[in-house]
Formats: C-alpha cells, sequence, structure tokens
C-alpha cells in the first residue's frame, strides 16, 4: 500500500492541522514537492516548517520506518536531502550518511481512502468508477479526454520514433512499416508487420513500375504463394518470385503466422496483400502524399486502391468468387487514417516543428467518426460516449493505460471516485 501512501501525501489527503514529527516538533505541510518517476528521493523540492523553521528538500515515504534501513539509504549520499521521512509505521529511528536524524512523520490514510482504492482494484467487469460516471461534470470529462488524446499521441509518437530509427531514419519506410501493420486490421497486424520488415524495398522500388513484379515479391515473401498453384496466375506469380529471390537474394519470412479462421474473406491476407502492392506501385511517395493533403477527402481518395484483375474473382489463390471490385470500404480507410495517417501527421509534424501538421492531425481525428469497437462500446455503457475519433482514442488511453494496469490513482476519474466519502 506504499503507492497509497504516495498518493495520500501528494494529494495531502489528511489533516493538515496540529501535525507533529516523532520527536514532537510541530510540523507544518506548506508543499508535498514533485513526484520522482525516477531513482532517489520519492518527492522533490517540498517546503516544510519544523518548529516554525522552514526547510526545502525532498521527502522518502515508506510503509515502514525500517524500510529506510532495508534499502541502505542510510549509506547513500543521494538520500542526504531528505528533509522528512514519511511512513505509516514508524518502527525505528533513522539517519543520513554523516549521522544526522532525519525528522519522521507518522501518516495514516483515512479507513475510505483504503476502502475506495480496494474496490476499485477488485472490480472487473468494468472499472469501479462507472458508478461515478454519471455525475461527473461535463467540463471535467472534456478535460481529461482532450489529455488523453494528448498522451496517445506522445504515446504514438515514440513508437514511431523507434519505428524510424529500425528504418535507418527513412520516413516513407516506416510509414510503410506502420501502414502494413495496420493493413491486417487486429486480427493479422503482427504477422503484417513481420512480413513487411522482410520487404526489401530499395529492391521493389527497381520494379515500381511493374504491378505483377511487386506482388511476386509481396506474396513470395509472405509465403503465400502455393506450392501447388491452382491456376495460371499462381503459377506465374511462382515463377517470377522465383527469379526476383535469385536476383535479389530473397528470404521469405517464416515467423508470419497468417489467420484465416473467423476472418472475414474481405480481410483475407491475401486481398490485403494485393491491396497494399496495388498502393504501393501507384503511390510513390506515399507518406509525402499524405503530408501535401489538406483534407480527409483527399487522403481517402488516396487509399481507396484497387488490386490487379486477378483479386476481382478471388479472395485468396485458386479459389473463384463472385465478380467484385476490392476497393478498401470507407469504414477501413478511416480506421487507416486513425492508426496511421494522423499519427505520422503529429509525429512527423513535431519532429520537424511543423505546427499545422499536428493541428491537422487533431483536426482529422475530430472529424472522423468514433470507432466501434469492445472498448468504446464498455465505455458507453458506463456512460462515456465518443462524439468523433479523437473521445474514442482517449477512451483506447484510458483502458489500455490507467484500467488495465489498474493505475487508478493516476486517473482524474479514479481520483474523484477515490477521495469519496461513502453516507
Amino acid at each position: 500500500m506504499e503507492q497509497l501512501l504516495h498518493y495520500v501525501w501528494k494529494h495531502k489527503l489528511f489533516p493538515l492541522h496540529t501535525l507533529a514529527t516523532t520527536q514532537g516538533e510541530s510540523l507544518e505541510i506548506i508543499d508535498p514537492g514533485l513526484p520522482n518517476p525516477d531513482a532517489g528521493p520519492d518527492f522533490f523540492n517540498a517546503k516544510i516548517k519544523i518548529n516554525g523553521v522552514l526547510w526545502v528538500g525532498n521527502v522518502e515515504i515508506h510503509l515502514r520506518a525500517s524500510d529506510w534501513l532495508k534499502h541502505h539509504h542510510e549509506q547513500d549520499t543521494t538520500y542526504d536531502s531528505v528533509i522528512l521521512h514519511v511512513a505509516s509505521d514508524i518502527d525505528t529511528q533513522i539517519q543520513r550518511t554523516n549521522g544526522e536524524p532525519i525528522p519522521q512523520l507518522e501518516l495514516h490514510y483515512p479507513p475510505y481512502l483504503l476502502e475506495n482504492y480496494q474496490e476499485l482494484l477488485a472490480t472487473s467487469r468494468y472499472p469501479a468508477c462507472y458508478r461515478l460516471i454519471p455525475t461527473l461534470s461535463p467540463l471535467l470529462v472534456h478535460s481529461w479526454m482532450n489529455t488523453l488524446q494528448l498522451e496517445r499521441f506522445e504515446q504514438k509518437t515514440a513508437q514511431l520514433l523507434q519505428r524510424l530509427e529500425a528504418c535507418n531514419r527513412n520516413w516513407e519506410d516506416a510509414f510503410f512499416l506502420t501502414l502494413a501493420r495496420n493493413f491486417g486490421f487486429g486480427t493479422n497486424s503482427e504477422a503484417f508487420e513481420l512480413w513487411a520488415k522482410s520487404i526489401p524495398l530499395r529492391a521493389v522500388d527497381k520494379h515500381r513500375d511493374n504491378l505483377f513484379q511487386i506482388e511476386a515479391i509481396f506474396f513470395g515473401q509472405a509465403g503465400l504463394i502455393p506450392e501447388q498453384p491452382g491456376d495460371s496466375y499462381a503459377e506465374s506469380l511462382q515463377k517470377e518470385y522465383a527469379y526476383l529471390q535469385h536476383k535479389f537474394g530473397l528470404t521469405p519470412s517464416s515467423h508470419c503466422q497468417w489467420k484465416l479462421l473467423r476472418t472475414r474473406p474481405g480481410n483475407f491476407p491475401y486481398l490485403r496483400i494485393a491491396q497494399l502492392a496495388y498502393l504501393y506501385q501507384q503511390s510513390a511517395g506515399l507518406l509525402s502524399q499524405v503530408l501535401e493533403k489538406s483534407s480527409l477527402d483527399e487522403v481517402r481518395r488516396l487509399f481507396q486502391g484497387d488490386t490487379s484483375p486477378y483479386w476481382i474473382t478471388h479472395y485468396s489463390f485458386g479459389e473463384i468468387s463472385r465478380p467484385q471490385t476490392k476497393h478498401l470500404s470507407k469504414a477501413s480507410i478511416d480506421l487507416l487514417i486513425i492508426n496511421t495517417v494522423v499519427p505520422f501527421l503529429y509525429a512527423y509534424g513535431k519532429y520537424r516543428g511543423q505546427a499545422s501538421l499536428t493541428t491537422r492531425a487533431g483536426e482529422f481525428l475530430e472529424a472522423l467518426k468514433p470507432e466501434n469497437n469492445y472498448i468504446t462500446r464498455m465505455w458507453k455503457e458506463c456512460g462515456l460516449t465518443a462524439a468523433h475519433a479523437g473521445d474514442s482514442q482517449a477512451l483506447i488511453q484510458l483502458k489500455k493505460q490507467y484500467c488495465d494496469p489498474k493505475k487508478c490513482l493516476y486517473c482524474r476519474i479514479g481520483y474523484e471516485y477515490f477521495k469519496r466519502q461513502k453516507p
């Protein structure tokens, strides 16, 4: 429960009058300080008064005072800056490395705080705070949703910059890798990312004027060309890939685990790869084109795409289906915009210092319909309804980064629930 004690100290959720150290000295908490997420004392730059004398320094918090000795802080000069040690159980005296005693405060939290905290951690089906959500002010909800959306932007930017480094700082390659992952639409996302990493894009670029050769590399690297071709297209594709494999020294990815069970034909990896091949062949410098588009409709047209003629009558190799043009649906395109285009607009804009791109990323999200998935449906049942894709991204962030890891103490809604006193 040390985390809870940190929370109580940070928000001063304890009586502020008649405080005293364990030595009987009067104590006044002026500023609890700033939380330190790294090694060292728990709170920096706290301000307190002991017997009327102002002290400025750091605060360390433990459940038991003896934890100071257990962690060997008395041998670490980093902790010589501590001006107050806070614990629920003062079971020993502590000191700095030079032997000076450190003032201590025995701090207890009100029983209702512990009860609320345990309730938050114990609830499974919905976040325990769902009972409180309908009573929250619109201003609080709006403010927290904006914060969550910004958090998600920053989190995705960090992920994209890592991917950029893996792609030798080539933004176009990083964009293709991200786009490919999102072409898996959840079910095959991991497989698509592993597949995309196996694609030698500079080799593909040498054949960019030939869609069939791009398909040969794409399908060959995916390991999806049948060993026993069932038609002339698959047979020609097999021969073409064998030629290109020898030419560029290609090695098919052996890690892709394609999932077809309970997958709609329109989401089969065969069709998605055919669509990606067409998009790659038609749109040289895809990220550059995205950055130039100022409206959603322009971006949507860019991703509408198509396939080679074979896939008009096929969803997989060898099995003929009713003729149908295999464009990406508007819903699929919008998901690609939410998960690929918008994060890249924000990340690239921040990286290059172009505020117009980061602003456009937010505007695109607010212009798109909210995502419809199990997370947004769960929040809707609890009373939080997404008005646009920015809201749905915020709710996904809330679920994954706060509810799932049980970080209720750091959530604005959790804070409101946590501090309430039951009648």
